[in-house]
């Protein structure tokens, strides 16, 4: 179990650090557009945090209520504001390496054989999500590619 709830930190911390990126990119967005559908995008993982969450209060866990500041993930999105004034373009394209670090940390995490079956399906929804949201990054890259 302790391997469940270590993983399952792991991805919360990172998950919450997207939420927070695509929020803050929702804001910095120039195009009403993409700020609609960054906002769709934080709501979504967001949902997705909170199942997270809740496996881990089930395993024992404390709920996580912050991100990680040292994550690989925060310096992307840390590196937003200044990317927003390159344009959309610029941003989508950060939104798109978050999209990628992300979906890598949900598969190195499925490859933990510990995992109960109940987590390990937890996690498969997330990461389900994760590539969804990698999808629609790779969209918005094709779109706002100049």
């Amino acid at each position: 179990m302790t391997s469940g709830k270590t993983t399952l930190e792991t991805l919360i911390d990172t998950t919450y650090d997207s939420v927070t990126g695509y929020r803050k990119a929702a804001e910095l967005a120039k195009s009403p557009q993409l700020q609609q559908v960054l906002m769709s995008q934080a709501d979504k993982r967001q949902q997705t945090l909170d199942v997270m969450n809740q496996e881990l209060v089930r395993l024992g866990g404390e709920l996580v209520t912050k991100g990680t500041a040292a994550g690989g993930l925060h310096r992307l999105w840390l590196n937003l504001t200044a990317m927003f004034e390159n344009g959309d373009e610029a941003a989508v394209e950060r939104v798109d390496e978050g999209e990628e670090y992300l979906a890598g940390k949900f598969d190195a995490a499925l490859e933990t054989d510990s995992l109960d079956p109940q987590t390990r399906a937890v996690i498969e929804r997330g990461r389900a999500e994760v590539r969804e949201g990698e999808r629609l990054a790779d969209q918005l890259e094709r779109q706002y590619d100049n």
